[in-house]
């Protein structure tokens, strides 16, 4: 092993070591673990006003709607690194809707020297009925990974575009949708342990 391999492995060893801390904090504010889905149904949660269900399990839906025209509809939230034109879908007991928090546009490729960092630079509600309508009239399989028209994406957008005024957003709801931007330190592929955290949020907020 070289003298660069060997100090790589102390860098990542280290590295890993504080993930699992800030991991372990995570966890103790979502009270569930700290993997990408559970954080996003917890942002979704307070957002947007959704009651979770009690059991992580249910694999259709992962709450409802409290509030507004929404209220008592089903919604099955997802949050991707990158907006990729693709939702993991349901072909049976789908839900009333799919609200899909989504890091910067991107398309499907190899993720060698890419980072998917925990950013939320987009939402988007989609009316599961119609989604499915459009997809299964197109031909399209209903499953993991189906593949959505970029017209659809941009017709379900609520942020920070406007777009579908099935759930209109208050000041409120986007400053804190804004907290989750890239505005407060995604780190590229080339980031340096110190520059985990590092990046001060924007003054005013």
């Amino acid at each position: 092993m070289s003298a660069s391999e060997h100090s790589n492995l102390k860098r990542l060893a280290d590295l890993v070591r504080r993930h699992n801390a800030i991991g372990d904090a995570i966890a103790g504010v979502i009270g569930r673990p700290a993997e990408r889905g559970h954080v996003g149904e917890y942002i979704a949660a307070h957002i947007f006003g959704i009651t979770l269900e009690q059991s992580a399990r249910k694999r259709a839906y992962d709450g409802r709607f409290i509030a507004g025209t929404l209220a008592g509809d089903t919604v099955n939230v997802k949050w991707y690194g990158k907006q990729e034109g693709v939702l993991d879908l349901h072909a049976r007991g789908a839900p009333d809707y799919y609200l899909a928090l989504t890091g910067p546009a991107g398309f499907a490729a190899s993720s060698r020297g890419a980072t998917r960092p925990w950013v939320i630079q987009s939402v988007y509600l989609f009316d599961a009925r119609r989604l499915l309508e459009d997809l299964r009239a197109r031909g399209i399989k209903i499953r993991t990974g189906s593949s959505v028209r970029q017209p659809v994406w941009a017709a379900a957008e609520v942020y920070p575009e406007p777009r579908n005024t099935a759930l209109v957003l208050t000041q409120e709801q986007r400053d804190l949708l804004g907290l989750f931007g890239r505005a407060y330190g995604a780190n590229g592929p080339n980031a340096h342990e110190g520059d985990l955290g590092s990046r001060e949020p924007p003054r005013g907020l």
